[in-house]
């Protein structure tokens, strides 16, 4: 199917995010290595995946950006179902998750995306996104100015969103099989077209700005604190409750793998280092029912 011009617009727009968030993190760590790799996607299209590897600030991370055409949409794409058939389709998106190595700076997660299709439904075409924060240890300041970024952004499209966006993000990034939300919430949003094409383009661009730089903010205040062994042990614990997120919950993912995208793309986002363990030690337990009072 050919592309609309505003899904090229989009498509342009996104690789300069994916630039700039680039460069915002390396201004913040000098000393990050970025792996770029072009990749082709079977039935057309393809992307930029950037992962970044460092032992300084940025312990690990990607963003990552593409545009695929198919002719099979996956389920997992889909928030309503699509009357019409659907015989092609056309995405194009930004992913970015950030593991910082200090266990006092929270990991990161944006995404941004867009969807058309060869639909005759008026659900042809939809946009969605959202970004959310997972701490290991909380800071109050962090979760007011994370959550007021996020409802500034979206006061100047709709003054209905944020409140919308955030209840999404609560009951979406949670982990079911263990009773509690993977972090401290955000924005998440999906199946948007209420509005024109341009008015939500310039949203989703608008997100992704606001995330990176309330997410530099964060890193800023928090990378230099003192940690200790036990403190980094904390951070492998709960990092192993976001890969059990990433795995058994998250659509992207789902999509990814149901497509046949690239494997190490889509598998890019999880942690460095991860640990499960039965039986915590008093000082995990009180790190962990702190954790809690904000889950």
């Amino acid at each position: 199917m050919k592309k609309s011009k505003y899904f090229i617009k989009l498509e342009i727009d996104f690789k300069k995010l994916q630039k700039h968030i680039i460069n915002e993190l390396k201004s913040i760590d000098s000393k990050i290595k970025i792996h770029k790799t072009n990749w082709k996607y079977k039935t057309g299209g393809g992307g930029l995946s950037c992962e970044i590897l460092g032992n300084n600030i940025i312990e690990k991370g990607m963003i990552n950006f593409s545009s695929i055409k198919g002719t099979v949409l996956p389920e997992s794409a889909l928030a309503k179902k699509i009357k019409g058939g659907i015989k092609n389709f056309v995405a194009t998106g930004v992913s970015v998750v950030i593991h910082p190595n200090n266990p006092f700076v929270p990991c990161s997660h944006m995404n941004i995306r867009c969807f058309e299709t060869n639909s005759s439904s008026k659900n042809s075409w939809w946009y969605g996104g959202g970004f959310d924060l997972t701490p290991y240890f909380v800071y109050k300041e962090d979760i007011m100015n994370w959550h007021r970024s996020a409802k500034r952004v979206c006061d100047r499209y709709n003054p209905k969103f944020y409140k919308e966006f955030s209840k999404n993000c609560d009951e979406y990034f949670y982990n079911k099989h263990r009773k509690e939300k993977r972090g401290i919430g955000g924005l998440f949003f999906d199946n948007l077209n209420q509005q024109n094409k341009d008015f939500y383009s310039a949203f989703l661009n608008d997100v992704g700005k606001t995330y990176i730089e309330s997410y530099a903010d964060i890193i800023k205040q928090r990378y230099r604190k003192k940690f200790t062994k036990t403190q980094k042990e904390f951070q492998y614990l709960r990092r192993a409750r976001y890969v059990e997120f990433n795995l058994l919950y998250d659509r992207g993912t789902i999509f990814g793998l149901q497509s046949g995208g690239r494997p190490e793309s889509i598998l890019m986002s999880m942690p460095p280092k991860v640990m499960w363990i039965s039986k915590k030690n008093s000082i995990l337990n009180k790190y962990e029912k702190d954790l809690k009072k904000f889950l």
